[in-house]
């Protein structure tokens, strides 16, 4: 009888699949999955004849149509500088905050009530009052959004802050790495997918929050196309700027924040 450990190694292992077939797998599932999505809503579309429920091919002519006006640009490209202030007033003030928290048991303890406050604070709450301390302003807006997604970033720091681990600090005394070479080599590795993840769920959270912030009170971006939209119940014009501006984030996410998460990430592997 041959020995177990031959029959095992007998046994062909799997073929490691490699990043660009990951990536290339994923991509055809998410084209593969969009398409039926599309296909489904054409034919409730057909089916019911409403004009409330357009086809995805009608929504397409809208996209072209305020392109070629430039309405779609304007109005976009406002929203994107909106989301672009708030996410890096949040992400900095959130980690630093996080980290203040993590580092200092004492302090964690005293405004860890203040955290769980902020983070059940409803959203349009931050947006009125700001908008009545502040005025009707951009700072006003980037303010409000900023305040809810501050407490997410400082949750997410914290408990990065927490798991550091205490043998690699130690490794790095022993081996005198000094302050500088500590944070960059054993620190910020273990702290940057937390760091990635926060930076993911932000971008969600507070395109969506800016959205609010300028159907509320502001005279440009996607959220008050859509609110003037919603006055004159034209869901065509709703659905394609909800949809153009879905595949601006959608694009930043793959193009930018995935790759630099899995870079972070390598490390752990």
């Amino acid at each position: 009888m041959a020995p177990v450990s031959t029959r095992i190694s007998s046994i062909p292992k799997p073929m490691p699949v490699s990043g660009i077939n990951s990536t290339a797998e994923r991509l055809l599932w998410l084209i593969g999955s969009l398409a039926v999505l599309v296909l489904f809503w054409h034919v409730i579309a057909v089916i019911l004849q409403n004009r409330y429920l357009p086809t995805p091919l009608t929504v397409f002519d809208v996209v072209i149509s305020e392109a070629k006006n430039g309405d779609l640009w304007k109005h976009t490209s406002a929203t994107l500088v909106r989301v672009a202030f708030a996410f890096v007033v949040s992400m900095f003030i959130g980690t630093a905050i996080g980290l203040a928290l993590g580092k200092f048991r004492t302090a964690d303890k005293f405004f860890d009530s203040w955290l769980i406050l902020f983070l059940n604070l409803p959203a349009l709450v931050t947006i009125t009052l700001c908008y009545i301390w502040f005025g009707l302003g951009d700072a006003a807006a980037i303010i409000a959004v900023a305040l809810n997604k501050i407490p997410n970033v400082a949750v997410t720091m914290r408990e990065g802050t927490r798991s550091l681990s205490r043998d690699l600090n130690e490794m790095a005394g022993i081996y005198k790495f000094g302050w500088w070479r500590t944070l960059r080599h054993v620190t910020v590795p273990q702290l940057a997918p937390f760091f990635a993840a926060a930076a993911r769920s932000g971008l969600a959270l507070v395109w969506k929050i800016v959205l609010v912030v300028e159907a509320f009170g502001r005279s440009n971006g996607v959220g008050y196309r859509l609110n003037i939209a919603f006055q004159e119940f034209d869901v065509g014009i709703i659905l394609a700027y909800a949809l153009a501006f879905i595949l601006i984030v959608q694009i930043i996410e793959f193009a930018i924040l995935q790759p630099a998460q899995a870079r972070v990430s390598a490390w752990r592997r």
